[in-house]
């Protein structure tokens, strides 16, 4: 499934640090031109234990496309105002926010600010969104004028969102009905995506956060997600084989590393979520959306599962793990035969029966 995250922030941030963290591409850190792609795996401990019992040749995990986009800049100057178009096309946005001193480093603000480096991030975004939906409105109006009655509640709610931007709001807040967000789904409102805002602290921060995570935290509106991460302790984790990096996280004070949590937010924030599959050759995880029903779940799979798709066998890992076995599932009575409108819920173990 094809879907993504963006890196954003100011310059000097630590966005590359984190990237070069998750993902499997290592970007050049410093001034870029150019985004940075890689895949991030999805650390998911089910795959482990479900492989304890069925002894699989392989683990495949689950994976989501990273992109660290140029630092972005107040006024649009340069670059950032050229990758405003890129910006667009992901699916959700993690904001890097400086949470640290380092006189060796420059912000280029002049000091360190994260709050008011949120704001100018967020002005940017701002102003390219009401460009955006002023141009639609316009649009729309003319059709109106035309007679075409049909465009009323697209004009209706157009302008909930120009208010909302032109009184420095995210489009993500305009007071508009879930259904009603179809009217601007073509013209992909950057302050419309999910984010994460992620503080990039000091390695002495990396448990506790410190005064600039605790400002942001603070400037954050309810249910907004923030988490707390030392990119060049981070760093540091990521160079070191499995049973240094246990040790090291130890005194450290981490259970695991940070960037994992932020993968598993950034996965969550896209709404998705994972089934398995698992035999003698290989385990692993599928991604779908939450509320896709088994054929979509096949055709993750391969497009001839899901062409061919005659009904989805069924059981939870849950119940994988206690029982030990498919078979004692079945002897337990947990395990189901479904058909083409189950809806299949997150770690469910599939095995799809198809006729093409």
């Amino acid at each position: 499934m094809a879907l993504n995250c963006g890196i954003i922030g100011l310059s000097s941030t630590g966005k590359t640090t984190i990237f070069n963290c998750i993902s499997n591409t290592k970007a050049e850190i410093g001034f870029a031109s150019k985004s940075n792609i890689g895949m991030c795996e999805v650390v998911d401990d089910r795959l482990k234990k479900i492989d304890s019992i069925s002894h699989s040749k392989r683990i495949v995990p689950a994976t989501v496309e990273i992109v660290d986009l140029p630092g972005l800049s107040k006024g649009g100057q340069g670059v950032g105002n050229k990758l405003l178009a890129e910006v667009q096309t992901m699916d959700a946005l993690i904001h890097v926010l400086r949470c640290f001193d380092d006189p060796n480093i420059p912000h280029s603000e002049g000091s360190i600010d994260p709050v008011r480096d949120m704001e100018l991030v967020d002005l940017e975004l701002q102003v390219r969104d009401l460009d955006l939906v002023t141009r639609k409105l316009e649009r729309t109006q003319k059709m109106l004028k035309n007679g075409e009655k049909d465009f009323k509640k697209a004009f209706d709610v157009l302008s909930v969102y120009k208010e909302t931007l032109e009184n420095f709001g995210n489009a993500r807040d305009a007071k508009v009905a879930e259904e009603d967000k179809k009217y601007v789904q073509d013209i992909q409102l950057l302050t419309a995506k999910p984010m994460i805002y992620v503080c990039n602290v000091d390695d002495t921060s990396a448990t506790t956060g410190n005064k600039y995570s605790d400002a942001v935290k603070a400037a954050l509106k309810e249910g907004q997600e923030m988490l707390v991460i030392a990119g060049k302790l981070e760093a540091e984790i990521a160079e070191l084989d499995a049973d240094d990096r246990v040790l090291f996280m130890e005194d450290a004070g981490l259970t695991e590393p940070g960037v994992n949590k932020l993968v598993r937010t950034a996965y969550h924030t896209l709404n998705l979520q994972s089934f398995f599959t698992t035999g003698p050759d290989e385990t692993r995880a599928w991604t779908i959306h939450v509320g896709d029903t088994a054929p979509i779940a096949a055709g993750a799979i391969h497009s001839d599962l899901q062409r061919g798709f005659i009904r989805a066998e069924v059981m939870s890992t849950e119940d994988f793990l206690k029982y030990g076995s498919e078979a004692a599932v079945k002897e337990a009575g947990k395990f189901r035969v479904e058909g083409k409108t189950y809806v299949v819920q997150d770690g469910d173990i599939l095995n799809i029966r198809f006729n093409v």
